[in-house]
Formats: C-alpha cells, sequence, structure tokens
C-alpha cells in the first residue's frame, strides 16, 4: 500500500492508498517539533482503527511546503515503514509537467501537485483555488504546463490580523451567510447591524470579491474560458455563494500524490 503525506503550513494529511482506492486518511497540525517517533505512535493507533498496520505500507510520496518537518518524516519512513519516501521537489522525481515560470524551484509542492491533479481530471485550461494558510489562485494550461498564479493571505490569517491589530474587534470564526429562501427574489444581506455581523459580513463577501475579482483578471489575461476548481476546507462553503468557481474537489491534492508516484514508480 501507498502512504501519501501531504504537509501544509497548518496541516499535515497522511493517507494509505490500496491501489487506486483510499483505505484511509488522518490530520494532525503541522509541528516542526513533532518527531518520528511521535508520529509512528499517532500512526499506529490511527491505522488500527482502520484494520491496517505500518507493516502494510510498502511505498511513501511526501509533498511539503515546511522544510523544517521534512527531516523528521523521512526519518518516520526509514526507521518504521523501512522505505525511502519519494519526496515532491527533489531531484529525478518527474512530476509529468512543465513549470513555466521564472524560477520553478520556488513553487510549492502542493501547488504542484494540484496542477497535476487538475490537468488529469479537467479538461482545457484551469484555474486551481487552494484555501489554505494562503489562498492561491494556480492557471493550468491546456497541456498541463503550469503557468504561475496568485498568492493571497488566508482568511484565517485575515480573521487573525483583524482580531489582533483592533483593540474592540472579537475574535470570530468564518460561516456562511443567511441566504434568502429558494425561489424568492430578495437580495443576500450585505449590511451587519451589529459589530459581529458586520466583520462577518465583510469577511465572507469581502472573500468572494477577491476570488471573483481575481477569476476575472485571470481570464482576461489569458484570454479564453476557463474552468474553475476549488479545493480545501473553505471551498465549499464559497462556492456556494459564487458562480466563479464551477468545481469542488477536496482531495485533489492526494489524488496529485498517487498520480505522481504511479508515474515514478513505472
Amino acid at each position: 500500500m501507498l502512504l501519501t503525506i501531504d504537509c501544509g503550513n497548518t496541516n499535515t494529511v497522511f493517507a494509505v492508498f490500496a491501489g487506486k482506492e483510499k483505505r484511509g486518511a488522518w490530520r494532525t497540525a503541522t509541528n516542526v517539533a513533532r518527531t518520528a517517533d511521535e508520529y509512528a505512535v499517532w500512526l499506529t493507533q490511527l491505522m488500527a482503527l482502520e484494520g491496517m498496520e505500518l507493516g502494510d505500507v510498502s511505498e511513501v510520496i511526501i509533498a511539503t511546503v515546511v522544510p523544517e518537518v521534512l527531516f523528521n518524516l523521512e526519518t518516520l519512513c526509514r526507521r518504521y515503514f523501512k522505505r525511502e519516501p519519494m519526496v515532491v521537489g527533489k531531484k529525478g522525481v518527474d512530476l509529468g509537467i512543465e513549470i513555466r515560470i521564472d524560477h520553478p524551484e520556488q513553487v510549492g509542492a502542493d501547488r504542484l501537485v494540484n496542477a497535476v491533479a487538475a490537468h488529469a481530471v479537467y479538461e482545457g485550461a484551469l484555474i486551481v483555488i487552494d484555501f489554505g494558510t494562503a489562498t492561491t489562485f494556480d492557471v493550468v494550461e491546456p497541456d498541463g504546463g503550469y503557468a504561475g498564479g496568485i498568492i493571497a493571505p488566508g482568511i484565517n490569517l485575515s480573521l487573525d490580523a483583524l482580531y489582533r491589530a483592533a483593540a474592540q474587534l472579537p475574535r470570530i470564526g468564518i460561516r456562511p451567510p443567511e441566504m434568502p429562501e429558494e425561489g424568492t427574489n430578495s437580495p443576500v444581506k450585505v449590511i451587519g447591524k451589529s459589530t459581529v455581523t458586520a466583520m462577518h459580513s465583510g469577511i465572507f463577501w469581502g472573500y468572494i470579491g477577491l476570488i471573483e475579482g481575481l477569476v476575472t483578471r485571470i481570464k482576461e489575461e489569458y484570454g479564453t474560458e476557463m474552468t474553475v476548481i476549488g479545493t480545501g476546507g473553505l471551498a465549499a462553503i464559497f462556492a456556494d455563494c459564487t458562480p466563479a468557481i464551477q468545481h469542488v474537489d477536496d482531495e485533489i491534492t492526494l489524488r496529485g500524490l498517487l498520480l505522481i508516484h504511479e508515474r515514478n514508480a513505472a
């Protein structure tokens, strides 16, 4: 079985595949201080709940945007899985796509993995919006080439900055707005009647404006129609409130890791 490890700035996702079938997936907070031994204890217990054990894993692939955690993840693979992991971005790992930007080595591994998976599933020119610690907009050309993109602050970063910088504003979480009943012509309410509702409206509809504005500008610059895919935990919330996002794909990064492993193992 294949173990995929997707390490982001906020969370790290471990998933086990038997062929193309996902047997289990688990999420933990990304922590540069977490040791290989701690990962092993945690994974042993979670895999056992799904009827698996560490020895069932025969291959491992890692994508990380946090270089400081790579040593412990590689140690985990060598010590407990007895395998040398495949690491996206290392020499010899073929992504199967061309990276058409000025400094290819600077692109986050997750963004390239998303591009690989998006091209495999969707046709034509694509925009992949990943709602993570940062909100990224990545352009994938019709032949699969990675053409660059945009990096904006993630919504939770924006909420945290607002709370920390303004003494009288409370800490809030993101939530979808109250929408009019289906079949009515009532407009969506954006004017807050309290501090909290004003903050919710500003964050949510401000991000809708960010999404729609950047998608429009990317399409104008690229010069053709493009399909937009949203991924990440908040993608579905925003996709329900804007026509700018056509598809929500929460497992695009795991699928990309699976495809890259298949390509290189072959």
